[in-house]
């Protein structure tokens, strides 16, 4: 298969890949709990702890991500 950009190597991933699936469902469900947390006009100290934790956890989500998608482009190369 032939991808020529990251959003159609994205799409061809989420399609035949399940672990990418499921760490692009994790990653949208962080940012949306993001989403949420930042709508707030003032966080209790709680919240801006939960805030850094799911900033972490989004960022971690969307590095496996990036290795699955360097592995395929590897793999695809070679």
């Amino acid at each position: 298969m032939d991808v020529s950009s990251e959003a159609d190597l994205k799409a061809h991933l989420m399609q035949t890949d399940e672990p990418f699936r499921q760490l692009l469902e994790q990653h949208q469900a962080y940012d949306k709990q993001l989403v949420d947390l930042e709508a707030k006009a003032h966080l209790t100290t709680e919240e801006e702890v939960e805030e850094h934790r799911l900033k972490k956890l989004k960022l971690h989500t969307k590095d496996l991500m990036v290795e699955i998608m360097n592995r395929y482009k590897t793999q695809q190369v070679g």
